[in-house]
């Protein structure tokens, strides 16, 4: 059955040992969202060099396609599709998680330099060590992670650290390790830093099923997590003093979610490179639009994997014919948006 109280609804099971609550508006959102998946993901599946009609893609679907199609669909154009919608979720749920933490707007992964160290452990796995994509993949997970603590230890104060701190502390890391990846990239003369310099762009070009899957499975694994935490995050926003009184174990849910987060980040980053814009605008438009006063985990999630899409669709259909990497597209996106949240706010 449901209940509801102030717009939110509570369904129980029989027994009352299982409950779910959420919200309306907030919950037709995320449907909406994920709805809109469908045709931006019909666009990108017909959209390429390769003429496909809807035709061909429905025959592909029930497994009559020619064979050029079908592997053009299965080994190109899905795997891109994946990635978009993975990457995105990926990243607008780190970006609900760090900015609820940090309780900043700005308190972004990539505003605050973890995907830059994502970046930085992947580019060493790749210039290095010619690393797979695995690899590449835990390599990166790796940067993140030794990014975010030593942001964590350089923004305590007095055994405390604030949100504005780790939010400069973090832009100043970030520019540090941006100087290290140049110095990187300036320095090998291998054939891999070609490819590393068009995967630092950010994009979802030649993404295949080795690359995708690993953040698939994040996704898959590490966001339940983050569900079922999600309340006990909205009373970590009142502050640390009351989430103790009603019994959070502040410490214990601090680090255990940034380190689901900054995961999510650093898979993310080794699959598409450093994507701008989406972890920073996703978590606070669907707030906006759903009017939500928690955490948005699921909304985020929907609301990344929409931009990153979309994003990736502007950057096949620009004007005159150019094409270029999504990363360059979510940059300029996220540039206009940092400078209106910036403009608006105190």
């Amino acid at each position: 059955m449901a209940t509801v109280e102030h717009d939110a609804h509570v369904w129980r099971s029989r027994g009352g040992r299982v409950s779910l609550r959420w919200r309306r508006r907030p919950a037709i959102t995320c449907g909406i969202l994920t709805l809109l998946l469908v045709p931006l993901g019909i666009a990108v599946l017909l959209t390429g060099t390769f003429d496909i009609a809807p035709a061909d893609l429905w025959a592909a679907a029930t497994g009559h396609a020619e064979p050029a199609v079908e592997r053009v669909i299965g080994m190109i154009r899905m795997p891109r599709l994946v990635a978009g919608v993975a990457v995105g979720a990926a990243l607008g749920v780190s970006g609900a998680v760090f900015q609820s933490v940090t309780r900043n707007p700005l308190g972004s992964p990539d505003v605050i330099g973890f995907i830059t160290g994502a970046a930085t452990g992947a580019i060493v796995a790749i210039l290095v060590f010619d690393a797979p994509p695995l690899a590449v993949a835990l390599a990166a997970v790796a940067g993140g992670a030794l990014t975010a603590v030593t942001v964590g230890m350089l923004s305590l104060r007095g055994g405390v650290g604030g949100g504005y701190r780790i939010v400069l502390v973090g832009i100043g890391t970030g520019a540090l390790l941006a100087a290290v990846n140049d110095l990187l990239m300036t320095h090998s003369q291998r054939d891999e830093a070609i490819a590393a310099q068009i995967w630092l762009v950010g994009t979802l070009n030649a993404r295949g099923w080795p690359e995708v899957l690993p953040t698939v499975l994040a996704v898959v694994v590490l966001v339940p997590v983050l569900l079922v935490a999600r309340r006990a995050l909205a009373v970590l926003e009142l502050g640390d003093d009351q989430a103790r009184q009603v019994g959070v174990q502040v410490g214990a849910l601090r680090l255990t979610t940034l380190s689901v987060a900054v995961a999510l980040a650093a898979f993310a980053t080794a699959t598409a490179g450093p994507i701008a814009f989406v972890a920073l605008a996703a978590p606070q438009l669907v707030t906006r639009i759903g009017r939500s006063t928690s955490v948005a985990i699921a909304g985020s999630a929907a609301m990344g994997a929409v931009l990153l899409v979309a994003a990736d669709l502007i950057s096949q259909h620009l004007p005159l014919d150019l094409s270029a990497p999504v990363g360059l597209v979510t940059g300029v996106l996220g540039g206009v948006y940092l400078l209106w949240l910036l403009g608006r706010g105190r």
